[in-house]
């Protein structure tokens, strides 16, 4: 079992930057891959960004490359993204997963319950 906490959003203008954490319970962390989504309100839920269980492999939205990096410290169980460059159109609940290294939810096994993220214009 795996329980995942999400810390580091808040208010931000455009153009500024956040750093999301995502520490993890549990002694399998490294075990697996990472990934971050999103959800904004009445949309559905977005693919944003995955890494390797060892790191050496990223997987990112379009909508996001160049601006936002995942990387992760095995030894401390935390996945982070830093984010760069925001816009409004970025505020959304951003939540961590553990699971397989994919784009797709449904292979992701364990969740955080999210962060909220605003961009103010």
């Amino acid at each position: 079992q795996v329980q995942l906490v999400e810390s580091g959003g808040g208010l931000v203008q455009a153009g500024g930057s956040l750093r999301l954490s995502c520490t993890a319970s549990g002694r399998t962390f490294s075990s697996y891959a990472m990934a971050w989504f999103r959800q904004a309100l009445g949309k559905e839920r977005e693919f944003v960004a995955a890494i390797s269980w060892s790191g050496s492999g990223t997987l990112s939205a379009d909508s996001v490359k160049g601006r936002f990096t995942i990387s992760r410290d095995n030894a401390k169980n935390t996945v982070y993204l830093q984010m760069n460059s925001l816009k409004p159109e970025d505020t959304a609940v951003y939540a961590c997963a553990a699971g397989r290294l994919t784009t797709t939810p449904s292979t992701y096994y364990y969740w955080g319950q999210g962060t909220q993220v605003t961009v103010s214009s």
